[in-house]
This record gives structure tokens, C-alpha cells and sequence, in this order.
């Protein structure tokens, strides 16, 4: 079969994975594709307009430490900032912030059409096509072909499909294919992922009722305001100047859960309609009232989706139940008793590919240059996928050029740990990032995330020359504030020690460093000293345990190792091990089912001691 032309990666998806998958692979200088069926739904936000959140904060500024566009995006574009947490410990607090949905979705764009090496290309992917290679047990991409009849060539795709992949939408009875609301669902790619060798699962997501913001009582509402020093994602923002728009407070009660309730025999959750599996962490309406049957209310958020946007986001009341029920439902709420919806809550099935058949790199196993990134994964949320995103797009490069792929270890980034989790615990319904997934949290901090990353990114080639003499710059405070701090003394006490008071505050750390002619610094860089002092002697265990971890992760595991032929070995261990395939005994030891005994038999064969493998 002939292609039309050739590109060196091409990404199938113009989502928030397949943004980010698509610049980065650009930046390192490999001619891209990123094929859209829409090219003006590129990272269009079809649920919440919102970035950040717990987990998801600290992710999206891995993101942009590492070069990505999405803390560039959402400061451009953000509405309302809010660091969530700030009355806990450094570890657990997050920027968070809502979107203009429309300017989001534009920057995005904006900046993937000004990539060099970058093109767009409107179609829908129906197959993916493969050729065996020399030398290798697996078969390699060599092209894929659209549904009109174009064939591209290329050396490696990444598959970013989201929702679209047989995506079949739920309101009450009323089912439609498509991946979100006015959008038609990806109905050859699944066939043709299946074809490849890989096993397709199915998940559900939803979204909630949007309504008129003229049709709401705000006075029966309690106003949500942003921060009054809005913080920026990105660490090449100087400071937010947009104007800060209120979200607002409301609560469903007894007449909404009685409503729901009475019309349970019509919900697709409940009546064998849907059959997937949907989100724990972020459950309908319908799961809320049921679950949690003795809460009198549920709190949700109405979120502005744009300074000029009519729509308002109804936050934390996704549902599929009918039209007129969701109509009922609204007109309950204390604040809503007009509101004029302008679009109802739908559910969404889609296929996805279980993420035992991928690896730490996000390449799949069974298919030589092919990838996958995002909900295609398992995963659920903009931050999740575009995390995916970027390590994708670098590691496609990196399989073209033969040069080992970016793995980023737990105990480096929230991006290591949600690959890590997917490779090594499967997930059987959408994952979402939270801070509790993080072993490591209070060294994988929001503050310090181009302290961790960037110095990666610009090895890696994603780090541009202007973002790394910010960093450069910002590390010299920081050298000299932690000097300055080594010197200083208040009221007769080592400033250090003072400053690990309970109540201390990074402006008592500025104001010392002021007082002995050390003004002008950042306050970036103040902030990060100060909780480097404060909670130092918790750091300092954590870098213990970081330090173990290590070395257990250095043990790698070679790459064809035959689990089979280790009968010391439990067979329910020889077959998660072989599935799985880790990398190292560190990873070895985080998949379900393994147990130190399997460990030390593992250890003693990877430590070429295979005579002494029966030691308990």
C-alpha cells in the first residue's frame, strides 16, 4: 500500500494527551502529525473547564518544568486561581484553577500551529498498519490509514484517542455513538488495535448539566471567590493579571435525592443499560444519593466556563438520567429553581486497552513504535492525560533514534507514579491522581517541581534555552539563601532552627535575609528554602527512604527473562511477573499478588545466583 507522505511520529487524537504528545515529539526535532477528526476540538475541555486540583497541580507544573504547554495554557487563559490545601502541610496543597474553555482550547492550538516540524491534519484514523522487522520477535508501525483513503507513513504513532473509541453516550434511554456531545465516536480504530494483538476493556465517564448563568439566584448561592494573589502554574509566569471571576457554593437535598430515588428504574447506572465500570473517585449523582444514603446533601460547584460564556458548569451533579428528570433535578436546588439548562449530563462508554500490554515507556509490547497515552490508558482527567502525553511524544522520538526511553521513577515526579501504578496495578476503573498515591509527597511537592524536572527536560532536549536560564537563575537564589540561612542568627538562635517554629512564615525568612542586605530575592525561592527549613528533619527521612527505594529500583530485571523456567517461583507469581514484565525488582515488588518470598527468589536469579534460589 502507498502512502501519501511521511512523517516520522503521528499522533492519533488532538486531546490534552495528544497535545502535549505532539509538541514534545516536534521540539526534539521529529516531523509530526497530530491527526484530529476536528481541528477546532483540539484540547477542547468537554468536562469541567478547570486545571489542577489535588495531585493534578503538582502534575501539571511537572508538566510545564519538563516544557509542556499546560501550565502555560491555563495561566494565559485561567479565570480564578485558588491553592487548595492551605491550611495543611506543603505536601498536600495544589493550585488550582478554572478556565476560560474556549481561550484554553485556542491557546492549545495556537501554540501547535507555531511548533516548526508540527502539522495538523484533519481525518479519522481507521487502521493502524505494521510490517515485521529484521531482527525483532515483534512487529513494527510502518503506516497509518484514514477512512477517506490517505495512507501515512511513519516510524512511530502514539494512540490518544480519549473517549472516541466506540464512545456510546447515555441520557436515560436515549443512547448516541460519540465520544462527547457533538462529536462522532472512533469506530474503526478498536478493530484495528484488537487486530494488532491487543485486549480492549470498557469504561465509563460522565458529565453533569450545564446551565444559563443569567437563570441563576446567586443570592441563595455562597460565594466561592479566587485567591487574592493568584499563583501561576507555570515557573516562566512572572504573575497572574487576569481579572478573578466567584464560583459559587450550592447543596442538593432531601427533594433531590427523592427525585433520584423515584426514578432509578430509568437511570442507565441502574438499569443494565450501562454495564462499565465508572469512576470511584468523581461517581454520579445517582451513585452519591444511593451509596451514601444517609447524607442529607451533596455539595457541588457552579463554575463559570469563560469571562463571555453563558454556560455555567453545575460541578459535582454528573448524571444520565433522563432529560426531564435532570430538569427536576436542577430546579430542586436551593439557587437553581430557574435555571435554564443548556446542556444536559450524559454518561459515555468507551473502549480502552488494559495497561498489562504496555510498558514504563508507554510503548506497547506486542507492536514495535506504537503508543499509547491517556484515557486510552485507563486514566481519567486533562492533567493525567497530558502527562502521558509528553513522556510519550519524547519516548516515540527516542524509539527512532534507538537511544533508551524517558522513565520517570516514583520518587521523581506524580507522572512516575501514575505510569508506575498503571504498569504494575492495572486499573479496572478510571484512575485519577490524588496526593495519597505519592509514597514520596513531601518531596514531590508542587514548589519544587523544575528543582526535580527541569534539569531532566533540558537533558532530554524539551527545555528551550530561556527557560533554563530562569531555572539556572532561581537555583542561584536558592544556593544563596541556603549560604545566607548557614550564617544568620535570631534573638541569639541559629536562624535555621527558629524557623522550623510551627508558626513561622516564608515573609520571617524574607525579612531576615532583608536585614542582612539580602533583598531582591526571589520569592519563589524563599518560599522553597523555607520549607526545606521547617520540615527538614522530615525531608531528611524521606530522602532515607528515597535512598532504599533507589536501590532496590537499580536491580533491573533483563528485559526476556523466562518466569516460566523458575519453578521456586509461585505460579500465580511466574504469571504476574510475565505479564507485567518489570523493569527492576523495585517494580517487581509493587505489582498486586507478589510477595517478599517471590522477591527473594527473583533477586537471587537476577543476581546470576541461581543455584542458591531456594533461599526462603
Amino acid at each position: 500500500m502507498g502512502s501519501d507522505t511521511r512523517y516520522d511520529v503521528v499522533v492519533i487524537g488532538g486531546g490534552h494527551a495528544g497535545a502535549e504528545a505532539a509538541h514534545a515529539a516536534a521540539v526534539l526535532g521529529a516531523r509530526t502529525a497530530l491527526i484530529t477528526m476536528d481541528a477546532r476540538a483540539i484540547a477542547r475541555m468537554s468536562c469541567n473547564p478547570a486545571i489542577g486540583g489535588l495531585g493534578k497541580g503538582q502534575m501539571v507544573r511537572e508538566i510545564d518544568a519538563l516544557g509542556g504547554l499546560m501550565g502555560r495554557a491555563i495561566d494565559a487563559t485561567g479565570i480564578q486561581f485558588r491553592t487548595l490545601n492551605t491550611s495543611k502541610g506543603p505536601a498536600v496543597r495544589a493550585p488550582r484553577a478554572q478556565a476560560d474553555r474556549e481561550g484554553y482550547a485556542a491557546w492549545i492550538a495556537g501554540a501547535l500551529r507555531q511548533t516548526p516540524g508540527l502539522e495538523i491534519i484533519e481525518g479519522t484514523v481507521a487502521d493502524v498498519l505494521t510490517s515485521k522487522r529484521t531482527g525483532s520477535p515483534a512487529r513494527g508501525v510502518t503506516c497509518v490509514a484514514l477512512d477517506d483513503g490517505r495512507v501515512i507513513a511513519c516510524g512511530a504513532v502514539i494512540v490518544t484517542t480519549g473517549t472516541f473509541l466506540r464512545g456510546l453516550m447515555h441520557c436515560g434511554e436515549r443512547q448516541t455513538e460519540g465520544g462527547r456531545v457533538g462529536e462522532a465516536a472512533s469506530l474503526g480504530m478498536s478493530g484495528s488495535l484488537q487486530r494488532l494483538g491487543l485486549k480492549l476493556g470498557r469504561l465509563k465517564t460522565g458529565t453533569p448539566p450545564r446551565v444559563h448563568r443569567d437563570s441563576i439566584d446567586y443570592e441563595l448561592l455562597t460565594p466561592q471567590p479566587g485567591d487574592a494573589d493568584p499563583r501561576p502554574f507555570s515557573f516562566v509566569t512572572r504573575e497572574i493579571e487576569r481579572r478573578q471571576v466567584e464560583c459559587w457554593i450550592g447543596y442538593t437535598n432531601e427533594r433531590s435525592h427523592r427525585l433520584i430515588r423515584e426514578n432509578l428504574h430509568r437511570a442507565p447506572l441502574y438499569t443494565g443499560q450501562i454495564q462499565s465500570t465508572g469512576p470511584r473517585y468523581c461517581p454520579s449523582i445517582e451513585d452519591k444519593v444511593v451509596r451514601f444514603a444517609d447524607k442529607p446533601r451533596h455539595q457541588l460547584f457552579l463554575e463559570p466556563e469563560g469571562y463571555d460564556d453563558d454556560r455555567v458548569y453545575c460541578n459535582g451533579i454528573s448524571t444520565s438520567l433522563p432529560v426531564d428528570v435532570q430538569e427536576e433535578l436542577v430546579h430542586s436546588v436551593a439557587g437553581l429553581g430557574r435555571a435554564r439548562i443548556l446542556q444536559h449530563g450524559y454518561a459515555v462508554e468507551y473502549d480502552f486497552v488494559p495497561t498489562h500490554q504496555i510498558q514504563a515507556s508507554l510503548a506497547v509490547k506486542c507492536v514495535a513504535g506504537l503508543f499509547l497515552a491517556g484515557q486510552i490508558n485507563g486514566t481519567s482527567g486533562y492533567e493525567e492525560a497530558a502527562g502521558q502525553g509528553l513522556v510519550a511524544g519524547v519516548n516515540a522520538v527516542r524509539h527512532l533514534d534507538g537511544r533508551g526511553p524517558l522513565v520517570l521513577g516514583r520518587d521523581q515526579a506524580y507522572i512516575g507514579v501514575m505510569i508506575d501504578d498503571l504498569v504494575t496495578r492495572p486499573p479496572s476503573e478510571p484512575y485519577r491522581m490524588f496526593t495519597s498515591r505519592a509514597e514520596y509527597r513531601l518531596h514531590l511537592r508542587a514548589d519544587n517541581a523544575d528543582q526535580r524536572l527541569t534539569p531532566i527536560g533540558r537533558e532530554y532536549g524539551l527545555v528551550s534555552d530561556d527557560r533554563w536560564e530562569l531555572f539556572v537563575e532561581k537555583r542561584r537564589q536558592i544556593d544563596q539563601i541556603r549560604q545566607a540561612v548557614g550564617r544568620l542568627h535570631h534573638d541569639g538562635v541559629p536562624l535555621a532552627r527558629w524557623l522550623r517554629r510551627p508558626e513561622s512564615r516564608p515573609s520571617d525568612l524574607a525579612a531576615a535575609l532583608e536585614g542582612q542586605g539580602q533583598a531582591g530575592l526571589g520569592e519563589a525561592a524563599i518560599e522553597q528554602i523555607h520549607v526545606e527549613l521547617r520540615y527538614g528533619g522530615y525531608l531528611a527521612r524521606q530522602e532515607q527512604q528515597i535512598e532504599r527505594f533507589r536501590k532496590l529500583e537499580s536491580l533491573p530485571i533483563p528485559e526476556h527473562l523466562n518466569y516460566g523456567e523458575m519453578p521456586e517461583l509461585r505460579l500465580e507469581a511466574r504469571e504476574k511477573l510475565a505479564s507485567v514484565a518489570p523493569r527492576t525488582l523495585g517494580q517487581a515488588s509493587r505489582i498486586s499478588g507478589i510477595n517478599p518470598a517471590d522477591l527473594t527468589v527473583l533477586w537471587v536469579y537476577v543476581s546470576g545466583r541461581r543455584s542458591s534460589a531456594s533461599v526462603p
